[in-house]
């Protein structure tokens, strides 16, 4: 895309929604990926709704690169939603966890047309959890065969009956962070991230209980974890001392005389989240972990949990991004 076409964009956007300067917020890495499969059947007593998303719904597109073949797709604002809610949530939760999430993924890409980076000279965002996960139409059918049409259905009523609503905290956009299974609470933004967010703080999600991810073991040597943390572990547990976050998360590891965060243990072991606890077996260290992903923000499983419990796609917002809004972009611009 040329600078001046992608200006003009740009502009058209802000326009659009009212929002004449955004200052920056604070600056994190958006970490939104969902860690769990989307491959699933849909409940056959679900409903399901076969209406397509109109394309006046929409009121600017997204250029998407495609990783695999760097090729960028121009694609309708709420059709980008359909298509990142059907890639990033399992397409048999309810009907309003997939309307949660797809306030998440509109409020992102609002987010980031309006003060994040481009991608590229091109492409606004990339199809990667480095932005959204994205699938287009011929890949999603590829991947739901026989069930595309009620999955694509469900998920489209969804973004349909949200559409032009995000999520806002003081009249602009939030980091609209999610992830898969809590262990029982939220994270608070500062305790994973550098930065402290508002409406980013621990909460309860005894949900996330029902989650296949809920529990999880690894088992690496004692050698790998040397390799891993470059350290000299003496035998016994008395080289591991833990301090805890108030989301019951590991806050800080002593590995011998090094320390390191939760994160990074979690992500040097590629373990499933940073609740865990070890355990020394003759040359193997055992991990248990308790839920499934960052933990800061929306976790899908305990909106899920929420929407079988008869709450509402907005109880379910404001549940998980404490003190927000959820803003109609008409009622947005009006405002300003």
């Amino acid at each position: 895309m040329k600078k001046n076409h992608r200006i003009g964009i740009i502009t058209m956007i802000s326009v659009f929604l009212g929002i004449l300067i955004i200052p920056a917020l604070i600056v994190v890495p958006f970490i939104g990926k969902n860690d769990t499969s989307t491959v699933s059947e849909t409940n056959p007593n679900q409903p399901v709704s076969d209406t397509e998303i109109p394309a006046s719904l929409s009121p600017f597109s997204i250029n998407v690169m495609r990783t695999t073949s760097e090729k960028i797709e121009n694609v309708p604002l709420e059709d980008y939603v359909a298509r990142v809610v059907a890639s990033e949530m399992p397409a048999n939760f309810e009907i309003e966890a997939l309307k949660a999430q797809a306030l998440a993924a509109r409020t992102y890409i609002t987010q980031q047309l309006t003060e994040g980076t481009p991608y590229s000279e091109q492409a606004d965002v990339s199809d990667t959890t480095q932005h959204q996960v994205y699938k287009n139409d011929d890949e999603l059918r590829e991947q739901w065969k026989d069930h595309y049409n009620q999955n694509i259905g469900r998920i489209n009523q969804a973004v349909k009956e949200t559409a032009g609503e995000i999520i806002t905290y003081e009249e602009e956009p939030i980091t609209a962070a999610f992830f898969s299974t809590s262990n029982g609470y939220t994270e608070n933004s500062e305790d994973y991230w550098e930065n402290e967010i508002p409406y980013l703080k621990s909460v309860e999600s005894p949900w996330d209980e029902d989650s296949p991810k809920f529990f999880d073991q690894k088992i690496v040597t004692l050698s790998s974890l040397e390799a891993a943390l470059n350290v000299n572990i003496e035998p016994g547990l008395k080289n591991f001392n833990l301090a805890k976050t108030p989301g019951g998360r590991v806050a800080e590891l002593s590995v011998g005389d090094k320390k390191f965060t939760g994160r990074e243990i979690r992500e040097k072991l590629e373990l499933q989240s940073s609740d865990f606890t070890i355990e020394q077996k003759e040359q193997h260290i055992i991990f248990t972990t308790r839920g499934y992903g960052h933990g800061v923000g929306m976790s899908q499983y305990g909106a899920n949990g929420m929407a079988e419990n008869g709450k509402t796609y907005k109880e379910i917002i404001q549940h998980y991004y404490q003190n927000t809004e959820i803003t109609p972009v008409t009622k947005q611009t009006a405002s300003r």
